[in-house]
Formats: C-alpha cells, structure tokens, sequence
C-alpha cells in the first residue's frame, strides 16, 4: 500500500467465495482522489501478477501481509550488516507484497477490518526497523529518528487530509472501524500508534477554518495537496530509500525524508490563501 492505512471500504469479518475468476488490474484499484505515480506504474502492476499467482491457491491476504513484514524486517537487517544493496532490493519486493495484500483481498472479495489494521501496524513495524537500521548504518541516530517521526506525520497527512477531503464532499469514510475478536486487539495498537498524530492534524485543521464557510472549505480541501501527498507515500519512500542504499548514500534518504516534512508548509499556506480567495462575503460584511 502507498501510505500506512487505507480508508475503509468494507468492514466484513470475512467473506468465502468459490474460487474467483482471474481479476483485472483496474477492479483491484484502490478508489483514490490522488494518485501516486511510481506505485500506480510500477508497482501495483507488478504486484497484479503475485495476486494472480496467488488467487488460484486461495491464499489469505494477511499472509501476504506476514510475508511483506518479514521482508521488510529482513531488508532493515540487511541494512545494519551494511549489505545495502541487498537492502535496496528487498526493499521493492516488499513494496510489490505490500500493494499485492490490498489487492488479493479485493480480488478474492476478502477485505477485512483485521487485515486493514494488520497492514496499516506491520507497515509502521517495519518503517521503525528500517529508521533504527539506518540510523545505526549512518552513525546518526538522532537523525534518523527525527526523520521517522517526520515521516509518520507526512504519512498521516496524506491519509487524514484524504479522509477529510472526502468527508467534506458527502463522502461517508470511517479512519478507525469497529472491530471485535484479534481485529479488536489490533484497533487497540491502533489507538496507541495513529489516534495521536490524527488528532492533532484534525484540530489544526480545525482550528485553521474555524468560522470557515462551505465554500472556503471546499477551497481548502484541494485535490491538487493530495496529488503531492500521494506521491510522498510509502511506496515512492521505500524506493527512494532502495535507491540511496544502492548508491551507497544512505545518509541522503534521511535529508529527503526531511525534505518532504518541510514542504507541508508551503502546502498548508497555499490551502489558506485558496480558503482566502473562495471568501464571498455577503453585503461587504
């Protein structure tokens, strides 16, 4: 998957099919307003082919998502070995697995709340291996945890401001879904790991168009930012990051990673004056 979580599309426990016919790229798609280029192109077609692969052995989506992890996990060992070419490759073949789980589960009619959270929680897993690893293969630590929590924000920014996009256009999209049983034990780390940072972008966002009214917000809320942010997600990341190990130039990652963080603010200034410009007032008052 491009960023750490999905917006829910279905929230069923579990749904057995006959065995399906082969699927179509397109039906496997994620619905987005954004779009992000390098997954679009290059991984999620790859990753069409593990789902037809793996659709005829009726293989459960949170293997994929188990094997994706492991991968990841494997390409943060790797990269504290210094073996940063083997890094960078594993690293692209846990990005086709982490696009092909989302997939397969649409393919198969198996979307599930436990898979959602089981996904959206390895993903964060693995990004804290990879930044500990990077920050022990570089000799900067502080860097790179500075980097990790920037790219959690950048991550949540692209999934919250798509979530209030839609909302704001009658779309009805849940951030959290019930849960109940091992999906509900996972909504817990959820709570822990995600509720934090959400709510702090939904009360600056808040606090931003207070007194605000529905066309302004429609302003604000612009395709154009989720465009941007959607080409900073997890997949661009990790090849980003597969492409610096492979120079040999691990350090540069981090800069870039702080380099997407910092252009949040010239993105929320030009929401603000786009909010600014689509103000009518009424009677000049």
């Amino acid at each position: 998957m491009p960023v750490y979580r999905s917006l829910v599309e279905s929230s069923a426990t579990r749904v057995e099919e006959p065995a399906p016919p082969p699927a179509r790229l397109a039906s496997t798609r994620k619905q987005r307003p954004s779009f992000e280029l390098l997954c679009e192109l290059v991984f999620r077609p790859l990753a069409h082919l593990v789902v037809l692969a793996l659709l005829p052995l009726r293989v459960a989506p949170p293997a994929v998502v188990a094997a994706s992890a492991a991968t990841g996990i494997g390409a943060a060992v790797e990269l504290g070995r210094g073996q940063l070419v083997a890094a960078a490759v594993l690293l692209q073949v846990k990005t086709v697995l982490d696009n092909a789980d989302g997939q397969l589960a649409r393919a198969s009619g198996r979307v599930t709340v436990f898979g959602r959270y089981l996904d959206s929680e390895s993903d964060l897993l693995v990004d804290a291996a990879l930044f500990s690893a990077l920050g022990y293969a570089t000799g900067q630590p502080l860097l790179a945890g500075i980097a990790f929590v920037v790219l959690a924000l950048v991550l949540s920014a692209d999934f919250d401001l798509e979530l209030f996009y839609r909302r704001e256009r009658g779309e009805p999209r849940e951030a959290r879904p019930a849960a109940t049983g091992a999906a509900a034990a996972l909504a817990r780390v959820y709570d822990i790991v995600y509720a934090p940072q959400d709510r702090l972008i939904e009360r600056f966002v808040a606090w931003r168009l207070h007194g605000r009214g529905a066309e302004e917000r429609l302003a604000y809320h612009d395709r154009a930012t989720l465009m941007v942010l959607a080409n900073f997600g997890l997949s661009t990341q990790l090849a980003a990051l597969g492409l610096c190990l492979a120079l040999g130039h691990p350090t540069v990652y981090l800069w870039v990673v702080l380099a997407c963080g910092a252009s949040l603010v010239p993105l929320e200034l030009r929401r603000a004056r786009r909010a600014r410009d689509a103000y009518h007032p009424v009677n000049g008052k």
